[in-house]
């Protein structure tokens, strides 16, 4: 769907330029304090902030109210995410009217990780909808001013949207369907997981070119050891490396918490830099989970003349 971009973000993607998105995630508390504190860490150097939904299945804030609060607050723009998982069709469309009226303008959807990931399984998976026919929602409502079942909205929202995608997947070739499938329903950006290999990146890259879709391949850097060794063993569609992670592993023995995190600036600059160079991505997706001080660094670090040695 071709139209004239009127969030930041979506301006900043069209005019050619290279964006760095980030993402703040609401946690298990009613106070604000901290997923604005975030936003306001990485205010300055993002584009947009994404406003996660639930991720892996924990019940945390719904991210409506975080998202108008950051633009509100701080001034950041958001990308406010919304998964199929928790809600039917009706509450759905709920929420995408809410968020038009709070202003927001940028929809990322996806599916949402299996309630056994979380931190209640014995809740229930609705599903009602998938992500792909969560974005037929969204494009519906923008487009026609209709839910899905064709009834009338009055002053229907605005939004651009986007999708998420892994390039770890092995093998590619069913997520590049699904890639393809929602570019003809009108995707307009798409965010990746985490990618940690340039080739991987890369393979990705070439495989969904065509589409001609902004593309913001996504990176993630640890915290702490530990934070590594859960995401490899626990989250689905992460693919670490071991020679990354020995390397990681070492500079966090060897020199603690601050040698860990320099070699993160380093290794993540660097692999921005090497995206940048050899891929037409038109951005870099920075998922920090609470360690949001980092990403600055980084973008400095990808930007710099000459990378650290």
């Amino acid at each position: 769907m071709t139209m004239e971009p009127f969030s930041h973000l979506m301006k900043e993607i069209k005019e050619g330029k290279f964006v760095f998105t980030g993402e703040v995630g609401p946690l298990k508390t009613t106070s604000l304090n901290g997923v604005l504190e975030a936003a306001r860490i990485l205010k300055g150097h993002v584009a947009a902030v994404n406003v996660t939904d639930n991720p892996t299945a924990f019940a945390y804030m719904n991210p409506l109210v975080p998202s108008y609060m950051i633009q509100r607050e701080v001034g950041l723009e958001v990308v406010c995410q919304m998964t199929a998982r928790d809600r039917n069709r009706l509450a759905l469309t709920s929420d995408l009217l809410a968020a038009a009226a709070l202003g927001i303008r940028n929809i990322l959807v996806l599916s949402g990780d299996h309630v056994t990931l979380g931190d209640d399984p014995r809740a229930k998976t609705v599903y009602d909808l998938d992500s792909t026919q969560l974005l037929q929602l969204v494009r519906t409502m923008v487009d026609r001013g209709l839910d899905l079942n064709g009834n009338r909205i009055v002053n229907p929202p605005r939004f651009h949207v986007g999708v998420v995608a892994n390039p770890n997947a092995d093998p590619l070739e069913p997520e590049i369907m699904k890639v393809e499938r929602k570019a003809n329903l009108g995707a307009e950006f798409i965010q990746t997981q985490a990618v940690y290999d340039i080739e991987l990146a890369k393979r990705f890259m070439t495989e969904v070119e065509h589409l001609g879709i902004p593309l913001l391949i996504g990176i993630t850097p640890f915290k702490t050891i530990a934070m590594m060794e859960w995401m490899t063993k626990h989250m689905p569609g992460i693919v670490v490396p071991e020679e990354i992670q020995a390397r990681l592993r070492n500079a966090g023995e060897k020199r603690g918490e601050k040698g860990l995190c320099e070699e993160n600036v380093d290794f993540f600059g660097q692999l921005v830099r090497d995206i940048r160079k050899t891929t037409k991505a038109q951005g870099i997706h920075i998922m920090t989970i609470g360690f949001e001080q980092i990403a600055p660094k980084i973008i400095a670090q990808s930007t710099a003349t000459k990378v650290h040695e």
